[in-house]
């Protein structure tokens, strides 16, 4: 019974051998001279085999690929749209490019009061609508993170260091001296960074 359903099968894709024109062949087998994906070129190896008259059973044989494959890649090549190999691409779409993780940087090394905000530190969320807004990618605040992450970036602040100088302390990052506004010029400095705690 399974080898006479395979017999069937056979058949009908012997029927359909030759079906590739010359334009599609060529195209195929110049395609087939470059840099692929495996994925890819067993694509092209089973239309090409079809075309040259292999039975889908010898396809799979020869090639190791699934009935299911072969199957709808001959049927691919007997529709006409052969030349149409790589409109279907494998995997997710890569959707962030070289110019998304660059203007990724620049907003998170410029912060977003240069560009307009009235907030001091960048989120992941605010980063994604940003970027979705200035380049039309959208992508998740989760992935921004991880992308920052990978390009060793955060989003969170980074921590003020203070010296005390005798009469007050100052801002390594800032150079802002907070001294005693005391009367008796006693030094009662207070460290502002224990108040955003």
């Amino acid at each position: 019974m399974l080898q006479q359903n395979q017999q069937r099968q056979d058949v009908s894709v012997n029927l359909g051998s030759h079906c590739l024109t010359d334009f599609q062949k060529k195209l195929l087998l110049k395609s087939l001279q470059t840099e692929l994906r495996p994925e890819y070129r067993r694509r092209l190896q089973i239309m090409i085999r079809a075309d040259e008259g292999q039975t889908q059973s010898e396809i799979c044989n020869e090639l190791g690929c699934s009935q299911e494959t072969a199957r709808y890649w001959i049927a691919i090549a007997q529709s006409g749209q052969a030349h149409m190999w790589n409109n279907h691409p494998i995997g997710r779409p890569k959707i962030i490019n070289d110019e998304y993780l660059q203007t990724l940087k620049e907003l998170v090394t410029n912060g977003p009061r240069h560009y307009g905000y009235s907030f001091r530190n960048w989120t992941a969320d605010w980063l994604s609508r940003h970027l979705a807004k200035q380049l039309k990618i959208e992508c998740s605040p989760r992935h921004v993170s991880r992308l920052l992450k990978q390009m060793g970036l955060s989003t969170k602040p980074k921590k003020i260091v203070s010296e005390d100088s005798g009469d007050g302390f100052v801002s390594k990052d800032k150079q802002i001296t907070i001294g005693s506004l005391s009367p008796a010029g006693r030094s009662t400095a207070t460290d502002l960074s224990s108040l955003h705690k």
